[in-house]
């Protein structure tokens, strides 16, 4: 029997961070669903393209070109929440990206696996000043992806809507990345959909995870060690960026015009998905 070929495309999120294996690798949720995709949990091969702070340009490009020679029957794409995290992020340019990959693999044949993601800023628990306007573009990005999902008949998760986001337990020290019960919570919620749609016939992941969770301790070390340097290396990127898009927010909330913004944002979006001449935009656009 041929084996079932998985290409997981993204970020760290797809890379595992936040599910350590005992050797000092990670692990993750496309290793724990590959395992339930074929009635035999060795009859899947995955090949994971995901790096650690891809954006969605290198996803449409090395990975893309990874992905691709696999000639995978199934395709994950989850990437986007390091774009919105950049000052250079521009919805129109990201939407185009992930159209070219979605395009890429579904002429190839492959099924697509798709998820929108949650809001950064709320993870985090930022003030509202930053959290809005990274609010916004995570939004942005969801529809798009949405759209696009929609467009090439995509598995797609809404992750953003699921109760478990919200648990602490969910989430590994950095509060960025799921810690092994959110990488098995998110297998078991891709490998349902799958099965939904007749894509999958093995025993879906367990969610009960090997070690506990991160306590009050890991987070703190994680902040005073990673943490401080991932704060570091972003102030020279985002931070003037987001600190331009604080004082907007405060001075629209003093004029309580922050409706403008909301406005703005979305027409930016219904641009950006009407430049991909996809169904989906009439619908945006009626939203």
């Amino acid at each position: 029997m041929t084996p079932l070929r998985f290409a997981a495309l993204g970020d760290s999120l797809t890379a595992g961070l936040g599910d350590p294996l005992p050797g000092g690798e990670w692990r993750g949720w496309a290793a724990l669903l590959a395992r339930g995709l074929a009635a035999d949990p060795q009859g899947a091969l995955l090949l994971n393209c995901s790096r650690s702070g891809a954006l969605t340009a290198d996803v449409a490009g090395e990975q893309l070109t990874e992905a691709l020679g696999h000639r995978p029957h199934l395709a994950s794409v989850v990437v986007g929440a390091n774009d919105t995290l950049r000052g250079s992020f521009d919805i129109e340019t990201v939407a185009h990206r992930l159209d070219s990959v979605f395009g890429a693999l579904r002429a190839q044949g492959a099924e697509l696996l798709t998820a929108c993601l949650p809001d950064p800023g709320r993870m985090l628990g930022l003030p509202w000043p930053l959290a809005r306007p990274l609010g916004r573009r995570m939004r942005a990005l969801n529809h798009v992806v949405h759209a696009l999902s929609d467009h090439y008949g995509a598995v797609h998760l809404h992750t953003a809507q699921h109760p478990w986001v919200l648990d602490r337990e969910s989430w590994s020290a950095d509060k960025l990345h799921p810690s092994e019960r959110g990488h098995r919570l998110l297998a078991r919620e891709f490998h349902t959909l799958l099965t939904a749609a007749g894509l999958v016939g093995g025993e879906p992941p367990s969610v009960t995870p090997d070690s506990p969770g991160p306590g009050r301790a890991a987070s703190a070390y994680w902040m005073a060690t990673r943490g401080t340097k991932w704060v570091w290396d972003r102030c020279t990127d985002l931070l003037p960026d987001l600190l331009r898009l604080a004082v907007t927010e405060c001075r629209h909330q003093a004029a309580g015009t922050v409706t403008a913004l909301e406005l703005d944002a979305h027409r930016a979006t219904v641009r950006a998905i009407a430049s991909l001449k996809l169904s989906a935009y009439e619908r945006l656009e009626a939203a």
